[in-house]
């Protein structure tokens, strides 16, 4: 009879992997489980070897990012709630340092390809709310205003959750967000004060 696996174990692999990522440590398989009591061969139990490992490594911190934008509820201003996807973007990434890092190794695939996918659909519709109540201008192209979003939001996260910056770095995002949903049309007093609601799901360092 073959042995269930433990989730716990699978959890406590990855993060270990993530932790030496951080630490610029070699992951092999012999580094990856020392001190852990595991043997080489529960990489291949879990993961099928090293490139899975990698895999699935990438695929945590997209779940994760998931979850945290899932949390996000819609509200009646749409400007409020895109503002509130990059500050869920923001805590994801200042939560898990390693696996933000991880995420975006496009060196190994997703084991679910569509999850990267996801992340800028749940942003295309907001924007595409927004547009249809009228906060944006009709020839605003949801897909690129959505993506200028997320470079923003990857932006700071990057230069605080991975890089040399400050957590105080993060309040930029009102006054970037606010620059790009002007020009993409709304008022500015009223989009100011969208984001600001929105952005105040910033968590403290």
């Amino acid at each position: 009879m073959a042995r269930t696996k433990d989730p716990a174990v699978r959890s406590l692999l990855l993060e270990r992997a993530a932790q030496m990522l951080r630490t610029r440590q070699p992951v092999t398989l012999r580094t990856l489980v020392a001190g852990t009591g595991m043997s080489t061969m529960a990489v291949y139990t879990y993961f099928g070897g090293m490139d899975g490992l990698w895999k699935a490594l990438r695929q945590e911190g997209f779940t994760r990012l998931g979850a945290k934008l899932a949390a996000v509820k819609t509200s009646a201003d749409p400007v409020r709630d895109l503002a509130a996807l990059g500050a869920a973007y923001q805590a994801n990434a200042i939560e898990n340092p390693d696996l933000y890092r991880a995420m975006f190794d496009a060196g190994f695939d997703l084991e679910d390809a569509g999850a990267a996918d996801e992340t800028l659909d749940r942003l295309v519709r907001t924007v595409d709310r927004a547009r249809a109540g009228g906060r944006f201008r009709d020839e605003v192209d949801p897909l690129e205003l959505a993506t200028q979003s997320w470079a923003i939001g990857h932006g700071l996260a990057s230069l605080v959750a991975a890089g040399p910056l400050p957590h105080q770095t993060l309040t930029y995002g009102v006054p970037m967000l606010t620059a790009l949903f002007t020009g993409a049309g709304d008022e500015p007093g009223r989009c100011r004060r969208s984001v600001e609601r929105g952005w105040g799901r910033i968590p403290p360092a």
